[in-house]
């Protein structure tokens, strides 16, 4: 099955595949005893986009991750294949798209006999077989710094990291090394909670105190109605950043303490866009920009594009991190690998476009696609019906905001922005200029002016050219028995509350 999945993708695609063995024995060649490579870490931020101090947010304590970029560089045009956690993940953990290798809808492949398609393998998969040690490291010492996540959609590759390997004590004599350290997904008020586990608050220390996000403090984006919750619950997304940088700053200075600084390159980048009811599960540029920092080691020769303390503005996919991360360790990149290579001798032309896909999220059913080039945004619903105003159980259960906005929305109390938020329904197309309208509240696909009609048209063409090359599986239904127990438990939470009926939601 999973031969002739990869046969339909067309002859682009289906020539690599012969070369695969020896991809691999060249591998081997590659990384002799002989050869020195440096450690990798790889710290994930769960769910944010340039919500760091290092990026001008305020209201923010970033100080370990802003000391980073200060040492390293900092990436201001990264964005995410999917804006949400287990597509993406299943992207960047294989260097492919979600939609070529039919990992595209949340949560899939959990309890059937899927296997990723010949020559698409995990990265970890392929740094084990040039003699990495792999790790998912969720405690440094008798802290809790990760949580060890995986999310993946698919679960029959065998084990994803050396078994064991959730202690840092585990790497500290296992070079080199290729860890992971995923952090908190909700890590709400960690500064100003005083009911706080005792541990987290200890954490804290002196720096309770330090600036810190309050909901009188605080500018939420215009798409939100100025709302008492909408203002708390932004607070506590800021705080959740924050909290963050205390457990990756654990990481960072036991790295420091165990001399390995200086031989890892580290990686931090979010895995898709912000915690947020208009950020995560959805394509705009709040969704699926992340943030990215690499910091380069003393002791192995920086690559010409990496130098400390500076920006780079060029336009990256999370999966090019994935084929970066193999030519860091000394690897070619695989055949079938879609993410380039961007830095070191070997890299690849620059992107001109990133392309990302949302497609069905638990019960919910859409399909939507993306392409950001450096300045202009355009977004492509597919699906009919409401769009932001769908119904979702993790959204209304998790967002406070949600049954807010549905709330006024049902009262007439909703204007500009928000009110146009609840009012989009599919198909529909949106084209945004990310320079001029960076919170994407103007819809300029509809505008008469010559740059905004050759932008729509532009980024129209690339994207239909890019479902088209890489094989995008979205179209392809999924049997009703895989969605079923998904909308049975939507409905059984959400029960008949007015404003879940079908009238109000649109």
């Amino acid at each position: 099955m999973n031969r002739r999945f990869i046969l339909s993708l067309g002859f682009s695609v289906m020539l690599p595949l012969a070369s695969t063995a020896a991809d691999r024995d060249s591998n081997r060649d590659s990384n002799s005893d002989s050869v020195r490579r440096p450690n990798i870490l790889w710290l994930i931020g769960e769910n944010l986009s340039h919500d760091l101090g290092c990026y001008g947010a305020k209201n923010v304590h970033t100080p370990n991750l802003d000391a980073l970029a200060a040492e390293g560089v900092r990436y201001t045009r990264v964005f995410a294949t999917n804006p949400a956690c287990a597509p993406s993940r299943s992207a960047f953990f294989a260097g492919m798209y979600q939609t070529t290798t039919d990992t595209h809808p949340m949560r899939a492949h959990r309890d059937d006999d899927f296997k990723l398609p010949e020559g698409v393998r995990p990265v970890t998969h392929r740094l084990k077989d040039a003699g990495y040690y792999t790790a998912n490291i969720k405690t440094v010492g008798q802290d809790t710094v990760g949580t060890g996540k995986l999310d993946l959609n698919y679960v029959n590759e065998g084990p994803i990291y050396h078994e064991g390997s959730g202690a840092w004590e585990s790497v500290k004599n296992r070079q080199p090394f290729f860890a992971v350290v995923n952090a908190e997904e909700n890590e709400y008020d960690i500064y100003d909670r005083k009911s706080a586990e005792k541990e987290r608050v200890e954490w804290v220390g002196e720096r309770i105190h330090v600036q810190h996000a309050k909901p009188d403090t605080v500018t939420p984006p215009p798409y939100y109605p100025d709302h008492p919750v909408v203002r708390q619950e932004w607070a506590r997304y800021l705080n959740s950043v924050s909290g963050m940088d205390l457990r990756f700053g654990k990481v960072l200075a036991q790295l420091r303490a165990d001399g390995l600084e200086d031989d890892t390159i580290i990686i931090f980048f979010g895995d898709n866009g912000q915690l947020e009811p208009r950020g995560i599960h959805w394509c705009y540029d709040n969704g699926l920009r992340v943030p990215m920092i690499i910091k380069w080691p003393k002791n192995f020769p920086a690559p010409a594009q990496i130098k400390p303390g500076t920006v780079d503005e060029r336009i990256l996919s999370l999966i090019d991190v994935t084929a970066t991360t193999l030519a860091l360790a000394g690897l070619p990149k695989p055949a079938l690998m879609q993410g380039r290579v961007f830095l070191g001798d070997h890299a690849e032309t620059p992107r001109t476009f990133a392309f990302a896909a949302r497609d069905r999220i638990d019960e919910t059913q859409q399909r939507i696609r993306s392409v950001h080039e450096e300045r202009y945004h355009y977004i492509r619903t597919i699906s009919s019906g409401p769009t932001f105003a769908s119904l979702n159980r993790y959204k209304e259960k998790c967002f406070a905001i949600m049954p807010v906005m549905r709330d006024l929305h049902a009262q007439g109390k909703l204007t500009g922005p928000a009110l146009e938020l609840m009012q989009r329904s599919g198909p529909c197309e949106e084209l945004y200029d990310t320079d001029a309208d960076p919170h994407e509240v103007k819809n300029l696909a509809g505008s008469q002016e010559p740059a905004h009609r050759e932008a729509l048209i532009r980024l129209r063409a690339a994207l239909d050219v890019w479902m088209v090359e890489t094989g995008d599986r979205g179209a392809v239904p999924e049997a009703p028995e895989v969605v079923a127990p998904f909308a049975g438990e939507m409905h059984q939470w959400f029960g008949t509350p007015a404003w879940a009926q079908p009238k109000q939601s649109r």
